[in-house]
């Protein structure tokens, strides 16, 4: 490897670093404001100068300046000081003096770097310029005098979300960032320039003058929103979450999130289930929580076995789900799915539910097919991933179903399931690439799975998997997207119908049951089913609207809770706030419940649940593991089953990515989004 000098200290660099990079090798601070290492260089704020021999007798920009074999860099020499704060001085020229007021006060990097680089005085006595505001939509609040013209914004919009609705306009001092058109930005991806923005230029609009960083509690968890499980810091004062912010985790979410896992927290403040409720004389009345399980318990106890179901919600932690199964495994129902949207998966190895290659481990992938599947959707995140790959050349994609914007380029292959039946045969540029690829991959999306002919889907797929290799020695593309945040775990706790056991639709048929338990389950139609209703859920959505008992419980920021992402990575989500007035942790609730019941659950606290999680399903012990890091080899001819194919085109199960579940439907900031998209969508069809 090569050596350069850092302020007289030895350090070995990797080729293709720049000197900031290097510098930064050696422990020593660059100020920098445009860099950022996930977007390409820009070069125009020049804070991060330095001294480098051999070169010119002048400062120059490390982060745009490669570094070479036997390169001294100085950062600390009375150069590089006064032309940092010459640097600062000019940033400030017509930097607004409102840091009392500013939101981005207390986390702002030019506030920070102005106090470490820059001058203690200003020599200019001209009036500043003011800029007018951006409308970037109801999540980015604008305050466009602030701005210097990083262009972060617009190259992480560009680059990243593949949405270029922020541009830079004019030249010289009236330059300024805005959206094309004054349109608000749509990318499900765009909040995050607000994390980018060194300055208060774009901050959160439904979270401004809520508080300053000092006062809140930082809480770090896993998010919910969708089956990716992002590392995120739920920031909270008293007991509301205020917001939620990204950590950096390279292995899932790299360090951004989608804009409904950051601003659907509102949601959790609205149409709660605060205590408990029984239906009388047809009309939902408060009662406690003695009166609740005695009415659950009275109508379990005089229905038998076969006549009781339970169905899983898609935000539930694995410790309700271990306690729910324990419980009514106890009682003999054998009627538990946590599929509620039908999934066809469950009956085969670990692996074939499973994201094997890995969210980082695709970027390894040279070929990608996209089996009834939107990524940009149902995994904002991943689908950067995606586009990452699709900019450095190295990946090609293909599609089989809906023709949408994926922000990358693809081979349309077709839309239905005789495209994917007949694969193998075609003679296409795709498929040619398919058969000869190093690391081919295939992503599954519920769209292809959750069907009436689901089963019959996953064997074709399987089917094209063998013809193609994409599991071989050192490397698994069986990939399938999941949409649910409880979906992995509940697969991998075996919560699905025991032998002779109904699945949700089945349940959910008229007479099929005479009691029915949702476990949060509010994404599947219970009107049909005349069953006794009893919902242990967070908000007043679509299962406790129907039920004829509500159990209000902790949502996940409200409880310590395992989460298992659609790679087989097992998080732990923390506790951030308390449950809502007479609220309990699920797993209390239902452990209170096996008293009445006469099937007391055998553990008295989360440690002990879990330790018996644990015993009888290892994997979860295995925190923070993703199980596709060691590639596996199973067999796919098992997978599916028998079936006829429907001509219906496979479809993304989300059509509404703000309005997915009962935490984004209670949020006014997703009611806005959603409407915003929608209006948008409208003047583009127009």
């Amino acid at each position: 490897m090569a050596i350069a000098k850092v302020n007289g200290v030895e350090v070995e660099f990797e080729p293709g670093m720049t000197v900031l990079q290097v510098a930064e090798l050696a422990g020593e601070e660059i100020p920098r404001f445009c860099y950022h290492e996930r977007l390409s260089i820009a070069g125009n704020c020049r804070m991060c100068l330095v001294e480098v021999k051999p070169g010119p007798p002048k400062p120059q920009a490390s982060c745009a300046l490669p570094a070479a074999e036997g390169q001294e860099i100085f950062t600390k020499t009375p150069m590089v000081k006064k032309a940092r704060e010459g640097v600062m001085e000019f940033l400030l020229i017509n930097h607004p003096l409102d840091c009392p007021i500013c939101d981005q006060g207390g986390e702002c990097d030019l506030q920070d770097q102005a106090m470490g680089y820059g001058r203690d005085d200003s020599r200019y006595e001209e009036n500043k310029r003011a800029v007018e505001e951006k409308a970037m939509g109801p999540l980015i609040k604008t305050v466009m005098t602030r701005c210097i013209q990083c262009t972060r914004c617009v190259r992480f919009i560009t680059e990243v979300a593949g949405s270029p609705e922020i541009g830079l306009i004019s030249r010289g001092e009236d330059v300024e960032i805005t959206t094309y058109l004054g349109a608000a930005v749509t990318s499900e991806l765009s909040a995050n320039v607000i994390d980018l923005c060194p300055v208060g230029a774009l901050t959160s609009k439904p979270y401004a003058f809520e508080a300053r960083p000092w006062e809140l509690k930082k809480t770090e968890s896993i998010d919910v929103m969708d089956a990716l499980g992002s590392s995120i810091r739920v920031d909270a004062r008293g007991n509301a979450v205020l917001r939620v912010l990204p950590r950096v985790n390279d292995d899932v979410n790299e360090e951004w999130i989608s804009d409904k896992t950051r601003y659907a927290v509102d949601g959790l403040q609205r149409q709660r289930l605060d205590r408990p409720y029984v239906r009388v004389d047809g009309k939902l009345q408060p009662a406690s929580w003695a009166q609740a399980f005695a009415a659950v318990a009275a109508r379990i106890k005089a229905a038998k076995p076969e006549r009781v179901g339970v169905i899983a919600g898609d935000l539930q932690d694995a410790e309700s789900l271990k306690a729910t199964k324990d419980l009514f495994t106890a009682l003999g129902v054998k009627n538990l799915d946590a599929r509620q949207d039908g999934s066809a998966l469950g009956d085969g190895p670990r692996e074939s539910w499973l994201f094997n290659s890995t969210i980082a481990g695709i970027e390894n992938a040279d070929v990608v097919l996209f089996v009834g599947a939107n990524p940009r959707l149902e995994a904002p995140v991943l689908n950067a991933r995606f586009r990452k790959q699709w900019i450095a050349g190295k990946t090609r994609f293909g599609v089989i179903g809906q023709q949408a914007d994926l922000t990358f380029d693809y081979d349309y292959l077709g839309a239905g399931t005789k495209t994917l039946a007949g694969l193998a045969k075609s003679k296409s540029d795709f498929v040619t690439a398919l058969k000869n690829a190093e690391r081919p991959a295939i992503v599954i999306g519920q769209g292809a799975l959750s069907r009436a002919d689901g089963a019959a889907v996953l064997k074709a797929a399987a089917a094209v998997a063998k013809t193609f290799k994409v599991v071989r020695d050192g490397w698994n593309g069986w990939n399938v997207l999941h949409t649910a945040a409880a979906r992995v775990a509940g697969l991998d706790l075996g919560f699905t119908p025991g032998e002779g056991g109904l699945s949700t639709a089945d349940m959910l048929k008229p007479g099929a049951l005479d009691v029915l338990f949702l476990l949060g389950a509010d994404e599947c139609e219970t009107a049909a089913s005349d069953a006794f209703k009893v919902y242990l859920g967070t908000h007043g959505d679509a299962g406790a609207h129907k039920a004829d008992v509500i159990l209000p419980g902790a949502a996940y920021t409200e409880k310590n809770g395992l989460y298992v992402n659609t790679e087989g990575r097992v998080q732990m989500g923390e506790r951030a706030v308390f449950p809502k007035g007479e609220a309990k942790e699920d797993w209390s609730i239902l452990r209170a419940l096996s008293e009445h019941l006469g099937a007391k659950l055998p553990y008295d606290s989360l440690d002990q649940l879990r330790a018996k999680l644990f015993a009888d399903h290892p994997t979860f012990g295995q925190i923070d593991f993703a199980p596709g890091s060691i590639p596996t080899v199973f067999d796919l001819s098992g997978l599916g089953g028998e079936g006829e194919l429907s001509d219906a085109p496979l479809e993304s199960p989300i059509k509404a990515f703000h309005l997915t579940n009962p935490i984004a439907r209670a949020s006014v900031t997703m009611a806005e989004c959603a409407a915003t998209v929608s209006g948008a969508a409208k003047i583009a069809a127009e």
